[in-house]
């Protein structure tokens, strides 16, 4: 009886090791991707800021334009 128990433990003992293993392995394979992620992330940002920079710098220009336009309009 007490080899059954002990057997019974060492089984479970034994399930509970290899899902933690398993566990640390999908942990690691997630902190890979959530740095992938993460520079995919900082990539994006950086490409969205110098998007509105120059969405900025075209609106300022065609407000130049159309500035310049009305101007000469109202001049002749």
């Amino acid at each position: 009886m007490t080899l059954e128990l002990l057997e019974k433990l060492e089984s479970k003992i034994q399930n509970a090791i290899d899902t933690i293993a398993l566990l640390q392995m999908e942990i690691e394979e997630l902190k890979t991707d959530k740095q992938g992620l993460q520079g995919k992330n900082n990539q994006l940002q950086e490409e969205n800021v110098k998007l509105t920079e120059e969405h900025q710098q075209w609106q300022s220009r065609l407000s130049a334009l159309v500035g310049k336009i009305e101007k000469s309009e109202d001049t002749l």
